[in-house]
């Protein structure tokens, strides 16, 4: 089987300084590649650094709500001189989106960060990787208002049914990662069950997100091969189907 990581902080220890181990026991699990997400201005020539100097890495640059305060019109300013120079590797902008689980989230600021996001995507043609925690229906909201050729992924889903199917229905696909490893997830868990497997993709949103059995242990991405065989559990679908379906979709969201 091959898999496709479609979220990993990569540039995040415990990988930074350790990437060709890394990637050796994610290859050791069938992981053949990883999409690292930049989260602030600060990260984006790093990440693109690793996704220049290791093939099985791709780059995303996007301003992560959770780092608001530290984002302002500079950031957005160089997202868009990375986006005019079309780097090859540089096949989405994210990890963008909101957050209502943060203290002081300072809304106003991420909404209007998420909508600059948006635009740039409409305009130079790429998916977002979308975050969203406590904000699906305002997420959904304007994602209907600012409509990206596209498209996307809303990553780390844990919400309902209904929430998922309105971001289908907006043409986006939906994360799939390690809270469905965890019983006690049953709405997620369900969800992700009842989806069309066409709409799904394997993630672990890695070092975080830790997968059920390995609490308080930095998350990795070849763990995204547990969260493939609990979804197996889930779902009716044949493993070597469920398998080929997933790359298929990251191709067609991301053109890996």
């Amino acid at each position: 089987m091959h898999f496709v990581d479609t979220h990993c902080h990569f540039d995040f220890p415990p990988f930074s300084g350790e990437e060709s181990d890394s990637l050796q026991r994610a290859a050791s699990a069938g992981v053949e590649k990883i999409i690292v997400p930049a989260v602030a201005a600060s990260r984006f020539a790093g990440v693109l650094a690793l996704a220049e100097q290791y093939t099985p890495l791709y780059a995303a640059l996007g301003l992560h709500p959770m780092a608001t305060a530290e984002h302002d019109e500079s950031a957005l300013a160089l997202l868009e001189q990375y986006l005019q120079q079309k780097p090859p590797k540089l096949v989405a902008i994210g990890e963008m989106g909101l957050d209502l689980y943060i203290e002081n989230p300072q809304f106003d600021k991420q909404l209007a960060l998420l909508d600059a996001q948006l635009r740039l995507a409409r305009e130079y043609q790429l998916p977002v990787i979308l975050h969203s925690r406590r904000t699906h229906d305002q997420l959904a909201m304007h994602l209907k208002r600012i409509e990206v050729p596209r498209c996307g992924v809303v990553h780390g889903f844990a919400g309902s049914l209904q929430q998922a199917e309105n971001f289908i229905k907006l043409g986006y696909a939906i994360g799939v990662g390690g809270t469905i490893t965890y019983p006690r997830a049953s709405k997620t868990r369900e969800t992700i069950a009842r989806l069309p497997l066409s709409t799904l993709l394997l993630e672990t949103d890695a070092p975080d997100m830790p997968l059920s059995g390995f609490q308080g242990q930095p998350n990795r991405p070849e763990r995204v091969f547990n969260v493939w065989q609990v979804l197996c559990e889930l779902r009716s679908e044949a493993p070597e189907l469920l398998a080929e379906t997933l790359r298929q979709n990251t191709r067609r969201v991301f053109g890996i």
